[in-house]
C-alpha cells in the first residue's frame, strides 16, 4: 500500500516506522517545508493518506485528499467545529473519510467502558463526575479530542450534566475537565465519580505514541477501497 503522510512530526515518524514494518511504502511526506506547496498530483500517487498535522491545516488537507480522490485517515484534533461541513462535502463528492479523536485500540475500549459506567452511574445523582487529562507540552489543543469524546459520552448519559467546561467549576450542571500539559506525557485520561463516602475512578495511561500510530495504520489498511464516513466503531468488532 502506498501512503501519503500529511504531518511529519513525532506522530508522523511513528506512523512511518510502523507502516514500513508492515510492508507499506511512504510515497509523500508533508511537513513544514512543503505544507503549502504539495499538490493533488503528488497525493494521487498514494492509495491512502494519513493526516496528523495541526488544527489550522487539517480541513484544507482533507479537502486536498478529496480533490485527489484518495481516502484519508484523520488524527488531527482541534478542528471539530468544521466536522459537519467536512462530512457533508465528503458525502456530496463521494469521497472517503475516517476520523477518530484517538486511534489507540486501548483508548477505544476505554470509550466503551466510560459509556457503560456513565449509564450505570446515571441513576446515582449523588455522585459528581469530573475529568482530568494530561498531555505533553507540545499539544496545541485543550481539552484533548479524546477528552471531548469522553465528555460527550458522559453528558449524554448523566442527565444533570448539561455541558462540559475546560476549567474548575462549582456548577453541578457542568462537567469539569482539567487539562494539564506536562513534559512529554503521551496521554492520560481519568474520569472520577465522587461523593462524600467513596469515589470511583477509571484511567487510561498511554506509555508511548506507538499505540496511536498502529491504530492509524490499521485504519488506513482497512479503509482502502471503501467510500463514505467511518470511525473506530466501524473498524473494531463491537458496534
Amino acid at each position: 500500500m502506498n501512503i501519503a503522510l500529511i504531518g511529519y512530526g513525532k506522530m508522523g515518524k511513528e506512523i512511518e516506522q510502523i507502516a514500513l514494518s508492515r510492508g507499506h511504502l511512504i510515497v509523500l511526506k508533508v511537513d513544514i517545508t512543503n505544507a503549502e506547496s504539495y499538490s493533488t498530483e503528488e497525493l494521487k500517487k498514494a492509495d491512502v493518506a494519513i493526516e496528523f498535522s495541526i488544527p489550522e491545516s487539517a480541513v484544507n488537507n482533507i479537502y486536498k485528499c478529496f480533490d485527489a480522490n484518495i481516502p484519508v485517515v484523520v488524527g488531527t484534533t482541534g478542528w471539530l467545529s468544521k466536522l459537519n461541513e467536512v462530512k457533508e462535502k465528503c458525502i456530496n463528492q463521494n469521497q472517503t473519510l475516517f476520523y477518530a479523536s484517538n486511534y489507540s485500540i486501548g483508548v477505544n475500549l476505554f470509550f466503551k467502558l466510560n459509556e457503560y459506567l456513565a449509564k450505570l452511574m446515571s441513576v446515582y445523582p449523588h455522585y459528581n463526575v469530573s475529568m482530568e487529562e494530561i498531555h505533553h507540552i507540545h499539544k496545541l489543543d485543550a481539552p484533548s479530542g479524546t477528552a471531548i469524546s469522553l465528555a460527550n459520552q458522559i453528558v449524554e448519559q448523566i442527565k444533570n450534566k448539561e455541558k462540559w467546561v475546560n476549567n474548575l467549576t462549582n456548577n453541578k450542571n457542568e462537567l469539569e475537565i482539567v487539562s494539564k500539559r506536562i513534559d512529554e506525557v503521551p496521554g492520560t485520561h481519568s474520569i472520577t465519580y465522587a461523593c462524600n463516602v467513596d469515589e470511583i475512578t477509571i484511567t487510561h495511561i498511554a506509555h508511548s505514541r506507538k499505540g496511536f500510530a498502529l491504530g492509524a495504520v490499521i485504519a488506513a489498511e482497512w479503509l482502502v477501497g471503501k467510500k463514505g464516513i467511518y470511525g473506530m466503531n466501524d473498524l473494531m468488532s463491537y458496534k
